[in-house]
This record gives C-alpha cells, sequence and structure tokens, in this order.
C-alpha cells in the first residue's frame, strides 16, 4: 500500500486540479485553427431545483460525428467544467463533437451522485444527437484523476437503476472509447490511508473502507469490468503518489483479461500530470486512440 505524505488532503485537492493543466493541448496565436462552434452554459439535467450545465464544441459541418464527454478533475470536491474549454475546442477542431461537463461535488453530491450526472450527461447528448450533429453509435469519454474515474464509470458499467438516473430513459449511457488519465480504478487500495479516507472517501462514500468495503467495491471502477467494455486508453505516471499507476496497471491487466482492448501508456517519472513534450507525446496518442476507436 502506498502511503501518503503529511498534508495529503489539500496537496491533492490542488494538484488533482491542476494535473490536467500539463496534459491537455496548449494552444498559440500563431496556430491555424479550424472553424468551430461553441455553445455554453447549457442545461443537462435539473436536481433539487439545481441546474448542472454543459458547454459543447462543434466542428463545421452537418456530420453526424463522434462525440466525446470530458470530464475535469479536482478530488470530486473541486473543478469546473471550464477547466476543460481548451480541451473541448481542440477535439472539435480534430472532427468531434466534444462536452466538457459539470457535476455533483463534495460535500453535497456524494457516491453514486457524480457517476449519475456524467451519465446523465451522455443520455442528454443522444436525446440532442440531431441537434448537435452527433452519430449516437460514436461515443467516447475522458477525463482526468477523479474525472478519469468517471469516464471509467462510463466505460465498464452497463446499464443500472442505481447509476443512470431518471432523466432520458430511452437513451444509453454507454460509450464505446475511454481516455483515462491517471484516474483511480480500485477504490480498496486506499483502504489503509487514513489521510485519504478522512479527506476524500469517507466523506464521498459514507464509511470506512474496513467498516464497508462492499461499498468501496461498489464504487470502483474495477468491479465492473467485463469482454463487453469500452475500448480503453490509460495514462498514468510512474511516480505519481496520488493515484498510483497500480490503478491502471491493474485495470488495464484486467479488462485485457476480460478479453476487452486495452492498453495503458506510461509516462517515466511523471507524477500527477506532466508538461511539455511528455503532454504534447500523451495527447497525440489520445487523439489516436479516440479516432482509431470512434471514426472506423
Amino acid at each position: 500500500m502506498t502511503c501518503f505524505p503529511s498534508g495529503w488532503s489539500i496537496r491533492l485537492q490542488v494538484m488533482a486540479i491542476v494535473a490536467f493543466m500539463g496534459c491537455a493541448p496548449l494552444i498559440t496565436a500563431a496556430d491555424v485553427r479550424p472553424k468551430i462552434k461553441v455553445e455554453k452554459g447549457i442545461t443537462y439535467s435539473k436536481i433539487d431545483g439545481k441546474e448542472l450545465k454543459l458547454d459543447i464544441a462543434s466542428p463545421e459541418g452537418k456530420g453526424p460525428f463522434p462525440a466525446v464527454v470530458c470530464i475535469h478533475g479536482g478530488a470530486w470536491r473541486i473543478g469546473s467544467r471550464q477547466d476543460l474549454d481548451v480541451t473541448i475546442e481542440d477535439l472539435a477542431e480534430h472532427g468531434f463533437v466534444a462536452a466538457t461537463v459539470s457535476y455533483r461535488l463534495l460535500p453535497d453530491g456524494k457516491f453514486p451522485d457524480s457517476v449519475v450526472d456524467c451519465r446523465t450527461a451522455v443520455r442528454f447528448l443522444r436525446t440532442n444527437s440531431e441537434k448537435y450533429h452527433i452519430n449516437k453509435e460514436r461515443f467516447g469519454a475522458l477525463g482526468f484523476s477523479a474525472g478519469g474515474y468517471q469516464a471509467a464509470m462510463l466505460g465498464v458499467v452497463t446499464k443500472d437503476p442505481s447509476f443512470d438516473g431518471k432523466e432520458y430513459p430511452d437513451q444509453s449511457s454507454k460509450v464505446q472509447a475511454v481516455v483515462d488519465y491517471f484516474g483511480p480504478s480500485d477504490l480498496a487500495l486506499y483502504g489503509k490511508d487514513d489521510l485519504a479516507q478522512n479527506s476524500t472517501f469517507v466523506p464521498l462514500l459514507g464509511a470506512r473502507f474496513q467498516d464497508k468495503p462492499e461499498v468501496y467495491a461498489k464504487a470502483s471502477p474495477i468491479t465492473y469490468v467485463s469482454k463487453d467494455a469500452a475500448a480503453f486508453l490509460f495514462l498514468h505516471g510512474t511516480k505519481d503518489w496520488i493515484v498510483p499507476i497500480e490503478h491502471s496497471r491493474e485495470m488495464c491487466e484486467k479488462l485485457q483479461e476480460a478479453g476487452a482492448t486495452a492498453k495503458i501508456a506510461e509516462v517515466a517519472g511523471a507524477s500527477h500530470g506532466w508538461k511539455g513534450a511528455k503532454s504534447k507525446e500523451t495527447w497525440a496518442a489520445s487523439f489516436k486512440f479516440l479516432e482509431e476507436q470512434l471514426k472506423k
């Protein structure tokens, strides 16, 4: 079991919210960018009087285009969909309809609220596929850290009343491809870490691992692995102490054993996020994977 240093709670939250900044694309004024359309603040769900929103970036043309749902990180507690504005624009410029999604956060949003929200967003986009020129049969999910967790849950959980919510019940929540940047996949791996449990998992799951291990299993993407899972690409730093690389290694291996498509790109020496040449390489690998899986 990985032991986390003192101050883990604060550092986790800070690093989780900025981690994607080193991995997502960087835009410069000199770049020649294809024309795209961006729509912001679209309400996809209303829960207890509160609206959940998403932003969409689309290529020019009528499509239909494959869609990618992008999910921010932040330890289930902080972060916002606006963190991935550049990400969805870059995806749109490469021929995808891309949406960045808000979801319920701690302390109010507890498991499985965020999972329900992300699955509802997929069903909303399918419901409005003609309006947004989306190919309903070609959906991907991409996320960073806790957002990688949400993307993984989209990729492995089949229709389940406890995760699907009540909105748009005639549509599927299934995605065909997942790009998971350093997301936790087996929450039991934090079972002996008091700091991690006290700061994040007890508020999120309502119990300590030793008291209710079944809750940690129900909340873990690795529990739902099957041959019917989406195709997965994991990207993970070998020195990540917030979400140790064992999460991605073990889930990738289990997916492969089940007969699903899965591969991992390990970033040597990187922690929870990376920059520079490594960022360009992993972002290019993400595009290649999504194109292979969603544009065949």
